[in-house]
């Protein structure tokens, strides 16, 4: 069964608004666990808009499940995360300023440093996964550097599903198989929604994991956080 992780960056932006503590971002991680997520994920970005690097070391102890934790491999980053020691470090290309990942990495123009980079979690004994569009030459070259997952970068899919849902499935289809071939788990992440996660679930062989925040806190806002946890894990079934 593909698990479920959930992202909480928007719990912290809602908790850091009014600059107090509600609400309680280690109470709604525990409570997702609770309601059957199988993982939490964070991504602390240097400006701390939303997850701090306070809350990565709170959440560390408390996490029962999967902790997960994405960024760009700053040295800041690395830092944090050779002292907290997650499960899994998703290595995003993000640059600083930006609002949300929009693109995977290109693996073949940054192997030396991704290649550096996964040895160092490898070393730290951390799952390394590394952000990735469905294209077999990144995938190819992400396995190169020794990791251990990809994770397929999934706007497109979302985009092109209202339309078209079996052209927007077929190149992530085709990536996990590459990937697999390779030796790679899968996971996959960005706008999946209740709307096309099941679709993409059934059609994409080999799915590790999922990692769903935005749509899955917008959903909570009228289902309820428990409700919208079973309706997304009932998609993955």
């Amino acid at each position: 069964m593909t698990r479920l992780s959930v992202n909480i960056n928007k719990i912290a932006t809602l908790r850091n608004a009014r600059g107090e503590n509600n609400p309680d971002l280690l109470k709604v991680a525990a409570d997702c666990e609770s309601f059957g997520a199988d993982g939490i994920t964070v991504h602390p970005r240097p400006d701390e808009r939303h997850i701090r690097r306070s809350d990565v070391y709170s959440l560390r102890p408390l996490v029962r499940t999967e902790f997960n934790i994405e960024g760009y491999p700053s040295p800041e980053f690395m830092e944090l995360v050779l002292q907290v020691k997650p499960e899994q470090v998703t290595l995003v290309p993000d640059a600083p300023g930006v609002l949300t990942s929009s693109a995977g990495w290109d693996t073949e123009a940054n192997f030396d440093f991704l290649s550096s980079i996964v040895d160092r979690l490898k070393e730290a004994g951390i799952r390394s996964s590394i952000f990735v569009a469905p294209d077999a030459a990144a995938i190819a070259a992400a396995a190169r550097t020794g990791a251990d997952r990809v994770e397929l970068y999934t706007k497109a899919y979302a985009d092109q599903f209202p339309a078209d849902p079996a052209s927007a499935v077929k190149p992530y289809a085709e990536a996990s198989v590459a990937a697999h071939s390779h030796g790679l788990g899968v996971n996959a992440g960005h706008d999946l929604s209740l709307e096309n996660l099941e679709y993409f679930h059934r059609n994409v062989p080999y799915l590790n994991e999922v990692s769903i925040g935005h749509a899955l806190i917008c959903d909570a806002l009228y289902l309820g956080l428990e409700e919208t946890i079973r309706r997304y894990k009932n998609c993955l079934k």
